[in-house]
């Protein structure tokens, strides 16, 4: 008994030595306001119990909701470092060809996908690509918004971000059992000339999802219009 009355005094010091240890640990209080509502019997309410279950259930909505405030604000922040990351790459090379070599190397692993394709609409869509078939395509006309709607009638949006199963075989040929989403930028190459699309396409279906936001996707697409604009001159 007396080692019993040793050690709850011993606890009962550390307590009023430092009471917050009690009050920030959730599973204590709980059991204290049960202990205190089992000596109150059962034709009591205690008020003060019911109020602090209230108080107890928004504290943890209000955490939650921090801890999703402060996650998104991380994955903007990642979003945006590797947008920025992906333009300079962009901005680096010095010809065409270069250019064109980045969609499938530096640019790519930038953008971290599994691929990258540019679509160029063109009235002789049987022009030779340059030699850059693993990247380049030279279409008909049509064949870009076609592509954005999988020919249903519905608007065609700047910025496209969906999940593919399966993904079109004319587009990622060999590697289309591979892809799971794909993120689609119509390029406005400028006046007198036909549209482009440049597509991302990803192993994880999760990458590019229709509820995503597409704002950093409409940024880079922008800097990426203006390279190619560039180039086409």
């Amino acid at each position: 008994m007396s080692e019993q009355a040793n050690m709850l005094g011993t606890m009962r010091e550390k307590i009023l030595s430092d009471p917050e240890v009690v009050l920030e640990d959730h599973d204590l209080m709980r059991a204290l306001i049960e202990a205190n509502e089992r000596s109150h019997g059962s034709n009591i309410v205690d008020l003060r119990g019911i109020a602090m279950e209230r108080l107890e259930s928004r504290l943890d909505r209000l955490e939650d909701t921090h801890r999703s405030v402060i996650a998104a604000a991380y994955d903007n922040l990642a979003g945006t470092n590797l947008i920025h990351n992906a333009v300079l790459k962009l901005l680096e090379p010095t010809d065409f060809a270069a250019f064109l070599q980045s969609l499938s190397g530096e640019l790519r692993d930038a953008l971290r996908v599994s691929y990258v394709r540019l679509l160029l609409e063109s009235k002789d869509h049987e022009a030779p690509s340059l030699g850059f078939d693993e990247v380049l395509s030279v279409v008909e006309p049509g064949t870009v918004d076609h592509y954005i709607t999988a020919g249903r009638n519905i608007s065609v949006r700047p910025v496209t971000l969906r999940q593919v199963d399966p993904a079109s075989e004319d587009v990622y040929g060999a590697v289309a059992s591979h892809i799971k989403s794909e993120g689609l930028m119509k390029l406005d190459l400028g006046d007198g000339r036909l549209p482009g699309l440049l597509i991302m396409g990803s192993d994880d279906p999760d990458q590019f999802r229709a509820n995503q936001g597409t704002d950093l996707l409409a940024f880079f697409s922008g800097v990426f219009e203006r390279a190619m604009r560039r180039w086409l001159a």
